[in-house]
C-alpha cells in the first residue's frame, strides 16, 4: 500500500461532492422523516457537550493555547483533531470537512498518514459515541459516510464511473467460529453506508473461496473470536486471494485478538484490520481506493 497510490488529488468543488451522495449511504436513509429532528438533536449536543469538551481538551493538552486553528497548523494529527474531525462530519457541512483535512494534507502529510492517524480514529470516535449513547445509529451512519466521501475525494476514486457496482463485500465469519455478532454488526453498517454485501455465517474455506470466485467483490473482510482460529483464517485468505474473481481483493479481518495486537492482521496474510463496526466501513474503502487508484482503474473504465 505505497503512498504514491494518494499522490493526485482532484479540484474539490460542489458538484463533485454532490455527486458523492448516492454512492455512500444507503437511499432510505436519507428518506427518512426524521433526518431534521436529528441535525437539531445534534447541534444541540455539539454545542451543549462535544465543543466544551473540545475546548477543555485543547486547553490542557496546550496551556495557554492560542486559537485551535493555529494549533491544528503545527500539529500533527491528536486527540483535539479527531473529536474536531467526528464533529464536523456529524453536521452536514461536507466542505468544512474537506478544508480541515486539507489544512493538515497541505502541510505535506500523506494521505496514508491522515487514514492511519485521523479519518480511521474518527471512525473509531464515532463508533464509542455510539457505546455509550451520545449518538444513534443513523448518526454514526451519516458521518462514517462523510468520512467515506473524504476518501474517495482526496484518493481520487470517486471519479469511477462503476462506483456503485464495483463497491461490494464478501463478509464471513471464520470458518469454525461461533460470534455472529461482529459480523452482523459490521454487515448492517457496511449496507448502511451504501455497500453491496454478501455475508456467510456458515461457510468453509473453500466455499468463502468459491464465492469470491463465482463474484467481484472489492473486499471481503473475515472475523475471528479467539486466537484458535487463527490456522482456519489464514487457510481461508489464502484460498480466497488464490481463486478470487478479482486479483486485487482487499481483505481486512476484525475480531478481540486484532484489537489486542493490530500487527496479528499481515501476520495471517490480510491487508487491514479495524477494530469498530464504524471504522471497518472506512477501512473498506480505504482498500477499495488503494485497489482502483494502483490499476489504474478509473482510467481503464474511462477508455473501454
Amino acid at each position: 500500500m505505497g503512498r504514491a497510490a494518494f499522490a493526485v488529488t482532484p479540484p474539490i468543488d460542489q458538484v463533485s461532492l454532490h455527486e458523492l451522495e448516492t454512492h455512500f449511504i444507503a437511499p432510505e436513509i436519507y428518506r427518512r422523516d426524521d433526518l431534521a429532528m436529528r441535525q437539531r438533536k445534534l447541534a444541540q449536543l455539539i454545542t451543549s457537550s462535544i465543543i466544551p469538551q473540545l475546548l477543555r481538551l485543547h486547553t490542557d493538552v496546550v496551556p495557554d493555547a492560542p486559537p485551535v486553528d493555529v494549533v491544528v497548523k503545527a500539529l500533527a494529527p491528536d486527540s483535539a483533531d479527531i473529536t474536531g474531525l467526528a464533529v464536523i462530519v456529524l453536521g452536514s457541512d461536507l466542505e468544512a470537512a474537506v478544508s480541515y483535512v486539507m489544512v493538515l494534507r497541505d502541510r505535506g502529510l500523506s494521505m496514508e498518514t491522515l487514514f492511519i492517524e485521523l479519518l480511521e480514529p474518527t471512525a473509531r470516535h464515532l463508533g464509542k459515541m455510539w457505546d455509550h449513547d451520545e449518538c444513534d445509529f443513523i448518526d454514526v451512519t451519516l458521518g462514517v459516510a462523510r468520512l467515506q466521501k473524504l476518501l474517495a475525494v482526496f484518493n481520487n476514486s470517486h471519479t469511477a464511473p462503476m462506483l456503485d457496482s464495483r463497491r461490494s463485500v464478501l463478509m464471513a465469519m471464520t470458518p469454525g467460529d461461533q460470534h455472529y455478532f461482529g459480523v452482523t454488526m459490521v454487515e448492517r453498517f457496511l449496507l448502511a453506508s451504501g455497500w453491496k454485501v454478501q455475508t456467510e455465517t456458515a461457510a468453509t474455506a473453500q466455499e468463502l473461496a468459491s464465492a469470491a470466485k463465482g463474484r467481484w467483490f472489492a473486499v471481503a473482510g473475515l472475523t475471528a473470536g479467539s486466537a484458535q482460529m487463527m490456522e482456519s483464517l489464514m487457510t481461508t485468505i489464502k484460498l480466497i486471494r488464490e481463486q478470487s474473481l478479482n486479483p486485487d481483493i482487499g481483505i481486512m479481518v476484525g475480531g478481540p485478538v486484532f484489537t489486542a495486537n493490530p500487527a496479528l492482521a499481515a501476520e495471517v496474510g490480510a491487508d487491514a484490520t479495524a477494530s469498530t463496526a464504524p471504522a471497518a466501513v472506512l477501512v473498506a474503502q480505504k482498500l477499495f481506493d488503494v485497489a482502483s487508484v494502483q490499476r489504474g482503474f478509473c482510467q481503464s473504465v474511462d477508455d473501454d
